[in-house]
């Protein structure tokens, strides 16, 4: 006989249960929370006061998992230069430089300063320059894995990419290293999966609550683009102001069918092979004497990338020593400087100097000592105590990627066959992601067609050796209520290199309808860079004194340490 429940005890687990759904469903919950109910109380401080006078510097915290909005949570290190005429404050304008691994921080403390100068006065007199560093990176509670940035760069294989089958086990090693430090690190495996920039874009929207903003104005350069077009998609009725400056193609980052790595997708080898093309073609059409490599600067260039990818070494004419430079060096050292045209005629001497090293015609190889060590003081690479990692966490958990060290190889090949130097290195770019050990499963996939409440800004660079000028007319196919803004100019983002932009950037701040009246235009080119800089070789201090010579080359310095989609694989080898 089935033994009966008292009936007291019955009506008392129903209510319990009762008491319990409705807790689960109370009002609270039961609508969806906003990033007015997670915002914060940013408690400003003085700091940095060697970039300016008046930082603030803050930090909030926002939700781990916003799928458990009220549980969890990491910090965001804020930065931020207040208008300069605080009676007429339009809102904040916030920055994020790319990467991923960038910070917004320092980006704001090195391009504060100049926002006047590059985008208007009235633009620094009405808007707050917030900078922030993404969960994740540099600052903010970040995805870190080893214990210091030495520890970390022995992690890295020992070349930017590999020619032949038999380097690529220094690729499966590197990355067995990695995936095992960051499991290993608690701090790591929590961040890392959460780190998606569904996320970020989340968090950018409860720093704009946090600062009392009701709508979005947003600089984004690079990978920052991605971030960009990310919020204006899933926050379209917050966007006031969003310029996004160097664009990914979405779709190709997102990169779904993952038959070929993301960053081979995205086709940087092509825009980087434009870019140099451009190099060239200005080198050759600057005034005599103005560009080392002239005349005839492509057939020069192929020559010293031949020799050296057929295994020679150059050699100190006075002793005779072998000069540690390899094929991987001379393509990762040009793509560098292939992002910042006030670096081109430090690239120049190079190859020039090599190329007098490997015929034998060079007095000494003091003139590619000199010129090296311009040229890698031209690539202004950060150096934040989680930029091995920050790029992974971030890259590897937003897209698809084959997991077999043969597609990659296949697939360098390919893009080298079919577009020129630069396949190789942009397609080794993203290979930690065979083995990158954390998966955000709230990550973004799309889609990328939403109709803002006020139009968004997309420009983008004839000639960009990292985000080429076809992310940018895909984004605005995208994207309905937007405008496109082409430049003619060579370097990675406009911000810096052309007056017209930066003007007309600075207008859309002040008035988002200038992006649909502009859409379509295009800045032309202002200045051959060789006939601007060119001249003698470098000496020791010349390229840093060059690229302070010019307000543009200023921001380009305050602004390239930041925007760092360079495959980093290129920039560590000395």
């Amino acid at each position: 006989m089935r033994k009966q429940v008292p009936i007291v005890r019955l009506i008392g687990v129903v209510a319990l249960l009762l008491a319990a759904s409705v807790v689960a469903i109370s009002p609270a919950d039961a609508r969806e929370v906003t990033s007015e109910d997670l915002a914060k109380t940013i408690r400003w401080e003085a700091c940095h006061e060697d970039a300016g006078p008046n930082f603030e510097c803050g930090t909030i915290r926002v939700p781990l998992d916003y799928d458990r909005p009220f549980g969890s949570t990491v910090e965001l290190a804020l930065v931020r230069l207040p208008a300069a005429n605080p009676e007429s404050r339009m809102g904040s304008i916030l920055l994020n430089p790319g990467g991923p691994g960038g910070s917004g921080v320092d980006f704001a403390l090195g391009f504060g300063p100049f926002v006047g100068q590059a985008y208007g006065q009235e633009v620094a007199d009405k808007f707050d320059i917030v900078g922030f560093d993404p969960r994740g990176i540099n600052r903010s509670s970040p995805v870190r894995c080893f214990s210091n940035l030495n520890r970390a760069f022995a992690a890295f294989p020992p070349l930017a990419f590999p020619l032949i089958a038999d380097d690529i086990p220094l690729f499966e090693a590197a990355n067995r290293e990695l995936a095992r430090s960051c499991r290993r690190r608690a701090q790591a495996r929590r961040v890392g999966s959460h780190a998606s920039t569904a996320n970020v874009a989340k968090d950018m929207d409860v720093i704009r609550a946090s600062l009392g903003d009701e709508y979005m104005n947003f600089l984004g350069l690079s990978y920052g683009t991605y971030i960009g077009a990310v919020y204006v998609n899933t926050f379209p009725e917050r966007v006031r102001a969003v310029v996004v400056d160097g664009v990914l193609d979405p779709i190709a980052w997102v990169n779904e069918e993952a038959e070929i790595p993301f960053s081979t997708r995205l086709r940087s080898d092509k825009g980087a092979q434009d870019t140099l093309n451009e190099f060239f073609r200005q080198c050759d059409a600057a005034a005599p004497g103005a560009c080392a490599l002239a005349p005839n600067s492509a057939e020069r260039y192929a020559a010293v990338a031949d020799a050296l990818l057929g295994g020679a070494v150059p050699t100190d004419p006075v002793t005779g020593e072998p000069i540690p430079i390899l094929y991987q060096d001379l393509i990762g050292l040009t793509l560098g400087n292939l992002y910042n045209p006030f670096g081109y005629p430090f690239l120049a001497f190079l190859i020039a100097d090599l190329e007098s090293l490997l015929a034998g015609s060079a007095d000494s190889a003091d003139g590619l000592e000199a010129s090296m060590n311009a040229a890698r003081a031209a690539l202004m690479v950060p150096r934040y105590e989680n930029v091995v990692e920050g790029f992974p966490a971030v890259a590897c958990t937003d897209t698809s990627n084959p997991k077999s060290y043969e597609a990659y190889e296949a697939a360098g090949i390919a893009a080298d066959a079919e577009f020129g130097y630069f396949g190789r290195l942009w397609t080794w770019a993203s290979v930690p992601c065979i083995s990158w050990p954390f998966v955000d499963r709230d990550r973004y996939e799309g889609p990328f067609d939403a109709e803002t409440a006020n139009p968004v800004l997309v420009v983008g660079n004839f000639y960009d050796p990292a985000t080429r000028y076809e992310g940018a007319q895909t984004l605005r196919s995208l994207l309905p209520n937007s405008g496109l803004l082409s430049v003619d100019v060579p370097g990675h983002t406009s911000l810096g290199l052309s007056i017209c932009a930066d003007t007309l950037v600075g207008q859309y701040f002040l008035n988002p309808d200038v992006a649909n009246q502009i859409d379509g235009f295009t800045c032309p080119a202002e200045f051959n860079i060789f006939d601007l800089l060119g001249g003698p070789p470098p000496e020791a201090g010349v390229a840093s004194s060059a690229l302070s010579s010019s307000a543009g080359a200023q921001i380009r310095a305050a602004v390239l340490p930041e925007v760092s989609l360079v495959p980093l694989g290129a920039t560590i080898r000395d």
